[in-house]
């Protein structure tokens, strides 16, 4: 079963939509948009287990310029 999640990015000023555009090229995003409110960038990605969702996140998401603080959101269906 595949596994999403939201990431919620805060940026630093100015670089939103660069973080944006970087993260949209990572395989396993489905979605990357530059928004307003106390997160810069909302991020829809998926993966094959959490693991590697986790894996993305801290290896790839995290490594791109510009990026201060990220908040992980697994998507649950209840």
């Amino acid at each position: 079963m595949v596994v999403q999640a939201y990431i919620l990015i805060q940026t630093e000023v100015g670089k939103a939509a660069q973080v944006a555009r970087q993260i949209s090229e990572i395989d396993g995003v489905q979605l990357a948009e530059d928004v307003t409110g106390p997160y810069d960038v909302i991020v829809r990605a998926e993966a094959d287990n959490v693991d590697d969702l986790g894996k993305m996140v801290v290896a790839r998401v995290q490594a791109i310029d510009g990026i201060t603080r990220t908040l992980t959101c697994p998507v649950v269906h209840l």
